[in-house]
C-alpha cells in the first residue's frame, strides 16, 4: 500500500477516531496524540493490512487498544472538571460529603483494569448503550455485561470497606 492509498483509506476516519479517543481519554491533546500513534501503527503494518475488509472497524480497534495502553501506562484520573461541578445541594457539608464520595469512587476506579475503566466510563459517564460500547470496544455484549458487573461489584465492596 502506497502513501496515497493509505491516506485515502484511513484519513477519512480521523474525525470519528478523534471523537472516540476523546470520549475515552477526556482530553483533546491526549486524543490527538493517540490518533497519531494509531496512524503510525497502521502505517507500519500497511503491507499486512491491505486485504482487510473493513478499514474503519480495524482502525477503531487499533485506536481502542492504543487508548487502553495509554490508560494503563498513565493511570489517568478519569474525572474531568465537569464531574466536580455537581450542582450544590442545600448545605456546604452535603457538597463536601459528595465531593469526598466522588474522590473515593475515583480512587477505586483507578484500581480497575483499563478495560473495566473504559467500559464503566462509557456506560455511566458518557451514557453509551451496550450496542454502542460493543462497537467502540469490539467486545461482545455478554463480555460488556460481565465487565460492568465485576467493576461495579469491586467498587461497591471496596467503597463499603472504606466507609467502615
Amino acid at each position: 500500500m502506497d502513501e496515497n492509498a493509505f491516506k485515502q483509506l484511513f484519513l477519512p476516519f480521523h474525525r470519528k477516531l478523534f471523537c472516540i479517543a476523546y470520549r475515552i481519554l477526556s482530553n483533546a491533546n491526549d486524543a490527538e496524540d493517540i490518533i497519531q500513534e494509531t496512524y503510525i501503527k497502521l502505517w507500519t503494518k500497511r503491507h499486512e493490512i491491505g486485504h482487510i475488509s473493513n478499514a474503519e472497524s480495524f482502525s477503531i480497534i487499533v485506536l481502542k487498544n492504543t487508548c487502553l495502553d495509554f490508560l494503563r501506562k498513565t493511570k489517568n484520573d478519569l474525572l474531568t472538571e465537569y464531574d466536580y461541578n455537581i450542582p450544590s445541594s442545600i448545605s456546604l457539608s452535603n457538597e463536601v460529603e459528595q465531593l469526598d464520595q466522588l474522590n473515593h469512587v475515583s480512587l477505586l476506579m483507578s484500581k480497575l483494569s483499563g478495560q473495566q475503566q473504559l467500559v464503566l466510563k462509557l456506560k455511566h459517564w458518557d451514557g453509551y448503550s451496550d450496542e454502542e460500547i460493543e462497537q467502540i470496544t469490539g467486545l461482545q455484549r455478554g463480555n460488556i455485561k460481565v465487565i460492568l458487573s465485576r467493576a461495579r461489584k469491586m467498587i461497591k465492596d471496596e467503597y463499603l470497606k472504606l466507609e467502615q
